[in-house]
């Protein structure tokens, strides 16, 4: 059995798609409909769970990879395995040619909006197969692994725009509160945005001291750099790297790694690969783009902007009020570390603060400064 199909938990809605369903007066409409997000929910999950990890390879150069193609056929034939279950509970629940456009403004489009999400897929399916056959693709490690990253992050997608958009025409929504495995996918991003960012600032203050480095230091600096970079490989965020990224970082850890077991290193080799590598991880705060950290990003931004003005109004009558209202804004701007280096700073910072027992002048001291820190940050 391949990665994608092992034992995924059981398909589940979340509380206000169960409220929005238990409202609707068509019992059986509901229960129609209420089959497709089950099974949207189930295909979400199970398109989710795909670990790469272990068809990773630092050879960028060998010959057509067909071994690969073997291990990931399975893989494959589940991913269209899951998505063609949705599809035909959408035909079995709602059946009919899609039309040309759905208007998408009432609980009344919903059939076609399904039918067409359900056709959108379908073509999908479509683009993989041609995807799976072409040479360039199948006979490349990465690129394979990348194809097949992408066609499963564009499936969870399809899905999760299906539901939200469906969900939308029975009233205001946000899609953390409908759509299958939303604050997941979220917690996931902001993780790989945090330990990328942290990894960002190794590489660069490693690259430093290289540059410095004297002839009987390169050595030790290329077991350093080795260390942090097999520390990285341990973590989730990782695991969670696009196909195309993790390439750069497994071929630079390979030549790190060589360079680690020579006794006397050449520092422009290992300077060059560091350059490479810092440019290369610099290159990961891309991930700030991301629709579901800037929709993250804005909510989390103004909660904070909440709290702060609470702590602030009640820094000298209710200081102890206060000081938790401000540490209740830092913990929940944890999840923006990553957007901004002079943010990251602050909320380093704050870690090692007991913000919650500040009083006097460095209470108010330390609100203003979030406030303005806040007040930089482009979050629109």
């Amino acid at each position: 059995m391949s990665a994608a199909a092992e034992n995924p938990p059981p398909a589940s809605l979340t509380p206000r798609l169960e409220q929005i369903l238990q409202s609707l007066p068509d019992r059986a409409f509901a229960a129609r409909l209420r089959a497709v997000y089950l099974a949207a929910a189930q295909a979400i999950s199970r398109l989710s769970d795909l670990d790469l990890v272990k068809y990773e390879t630092p050879v960028v150069d060998a010959s057509p990879d067909l071994s690969l193609w073997e291990e990931m056929a399975p893989v494959i034939r589940d991913t269209v395995m899951d998505v063609n279950v949705l599809l035909n509970v959408i035909r079995e629940q709602f059946p009919g040619t899609p039309p040309p456009a759905a208007s998408g403004k009432g609980p009344g489009d919903v059939p076609a909006m399904l039918q067409e999400g359900m056709a959108r897929l379908a073509q999908s399916i479509t683009q993989l197969g041609e995807a799976m056959r072409n040479p360039s693709v199948v006979s490349d490690r990465w690129q394979l692994l990348a194809e097949i990253q992408r066609f499963r992050s564009d499936y969870r997608e399809q899905m999760s725009q299906l539901v939200f958009e469906s969900a939308s025409t029975f009233g205001e929504v946000s899609r953390a509160q409908v759509v299958p495995g939303y604050e997941a996918e979220v917690k996931a991003a902001v993780t790989v945005r945090a330990i990328t960012s942290d990894l960002s600032r190794i590489v660069a203050a490693r690259l430093n001291k290289v540059r410095d480095a004297k002839p009987d230091e390169v050595l030790w600096n290329a077991q350093q750099l080795q260390t942090e970079l097999d520390a990285f490989g341990r973590t989730a965020a990782y695991r969670n790297l696009r196909a195309q990224d993790k390439r750069h970082i497994v071929e630079a850890r390979a030549e790190i790694g060589a360079l680690a077991l020579e006794s006397a290193p050449e520092q422009a080799r290992l300077l060059t690969v560091t350059e490479g590598l810092d440019e290369l991880v610099r290159s990961l705060s891309a991930v700030n783009q991301r629709q579901l950290l800037i929709l993250h990003d804005r909510e989390v931004w103004a909660a904070c902007g909440v709290r702060l003005e609470r702590a602030l109004a009640q820094s000298k009558k209710d200081p102890v009020a206060s000081a938790k209202a401000l540490a209740e804004a830092a913990a929940s701007a944890q999840s923006l570390y990553g957007r901004d280096p002079t943010m990251d700073a602050f909320l380093r910072k704050a870690r090692k603060l007991k913000l919650a027992t500040l009083t006097g002048p460095e209470l108010l001291s330390t609100i203003e400064s979030f406030q303005s820190q806040l007040a930089q940050l482009d979050v629109m």
